[in-house]
This record gives C-alpha cells, structure tokens and sequence, in this order.
C-alpha cells in the first residue's frame, strides 16, 4: 500500500511519491487473503505459469490482475459465450483465461500493437491446447474494427469483447464495438477507476502518465452511464472493470 501519515485534524493523508495499489480494496492483507483462498489454489497450471513469465517482463505493470482474469472466466463461462475479442494482448495473460472458457470450437479475435510480447506466452498458450482458438492481428485495433464494421455480418457476432488498451481511444472504440457485440452480450473495459486517479484530492498525488490520461477515462465513464443501449456494472475489481451488457 502506498505509505500514509496522519495529519493535525486526524484524516490520512498520502504522502506524495504514493504510488496508488493496483487493488482498491482497504489493505494488502485483505486483497492477499483473497488471491491465497480462492484465485491461487484454483488457478490453473498454465495460467500459473503465464503469470509468472509476464510478472519477469518489462511491462508487467500492465498485465490484468489473477483476481480479475479468475472473474472473467467465470463470467464467459456462465455467458456460454463462443464468439470473443480482446483488444490490448500483452503476453495474453488475460487472453489465456478466456480461451480456457471458451468451447473448443470458440473463437478470439486478438489485437495489440507488438506481436512480440504476444509471442513471449503464445507457447504457453499451445501448450494449454488453445492456441486454435485465437486469430492474432497486429496492428492498431482502429482500422480492424473499421475492416469489420463494413461486413455487416460481423455486426452482432461477438458474445464478449475486453479491451485494455490505449485509453484514450475506449470511446472510438465503444463505438463500433456496441455494433458489433451481440444484443445481451457484454463488454468489459478495463482500467476505469484508473489508479483510483478518478476521484482527486489535494492530498494524493499520481505520475504524469496516470494524469495524462485521466480525462479520457472519466470521459469514458461518463459516457458509458448515460449510455441507452446498454446496461452497466462498475467494479472495484483489479484497476476497476466496467461491465456493459447491449440490450438493443
């Protein structure tokens, strides 16, 4: 947890190089609990080892966290989605967990900028067995889904769709992709309590890059609350996840 001190009126205060937890529960102890009674003993090996190789990668700050990917899996799963998208792979980590849940004749259509940190868990994910299901692009996700969004078969065809990428383009992104998520299926955007950066006060401090990007979340979020094409569920789970389920 970042390190606090106790100012002259008794609040607490952060001290300002706090590095906000990427939970937002009220203690590591408590968030520990939780990943050693029932993420960790119920992980399944290949995730196990996946997490551990992309925790060693430069950029494992990003990476989803095992609670989250756990609730993923859980929710395709009770979905009985077969159709899926990820925009924002990273070694797929994240990616991994849903081709578990998906059938063995499901489908992810897979999309990040650099194909290398993809290819650092692609053979973890082969020998999981799953590595049929994905369809990897490279690219940024904008001119794919623009690719899609012209074949108006694709419109409706995906049961679930996650996106932890730039965030400064989610918008762009929900944009198409309400069109192209079934009715009653779900979206999952990532990141949408954003270090908890969303709520400021005098006494907390974030780095430039949280701060940088801060307006586009809470753009997102205000937008996904007003949204008459889908029902929402914000969750405090891993950085924050927001759930939009398209009801027409």
């Amino acid at each position: 947890m970042a390190s606090s001190s106790i100012n002259n009126n008794g609040h607490q205060k952060q001290s300002e190089a706090a590095v906000m937890p990427k939970n937002h529960l009220r203690s590591d102890a408590l968030y520990q609990y939780i990943m050693e009674t029932s993420v960790y003993p119920r992980e399944p090996e290949c995730m196990k080892e996946l997490r551990e190789i992309t925790e060693k990668h430069p950029l494992s700050m990003m990476a989803t966290t095992a609670d989250e990917v756990q609730f993923l899996n859980m929710l395709i799963k009770l979905m009985n989605a077969q159709n899926a998208m990820e925009i924002g792979v990273l070694t797929g980590y994240s990616l991994l967990a849903t081709a578990l849940a998906l059938p063995q004749h499901g489908k992810i259509l897979a999309m990040d900028i650099d194909r290398k940190t993809y290819e650092v868990g692609r053979p973890t994910l082969e020998k999981a067995g799953v590595a049929h299901k994905v369809d990897f692009r490279e690219g940024p996700a904008l001119p794919i889904l623009d690719e899609l969004f012209k074949d108006e078969n694709n419109h409706g065809s995906f049961d679930f769709i996650f996106v932890d990428a730039d965030k400064n383009n989610y918008l762009n992104y929900h944009g198409r992709l309400i069109e192209l998520v079934r009715v009653g299926g779900v979206i999952a955007y990532d990141n949408t309590l954003w270090n908890g950066s969303v709520v400021t006060s005098p006494d907390m401090s974030f780095d430039e890059h949280v701060m940088s990007l801060r307006d586009f979340v809470l753009e997102l979020n205000k937008a996904l609350a007003v949204d008459p094409r889908i029902d929402i569920c914000m969750l405090p789970v891993g950085d924050g996840i927001t759930l939009c389920r398209r009801m027409n």
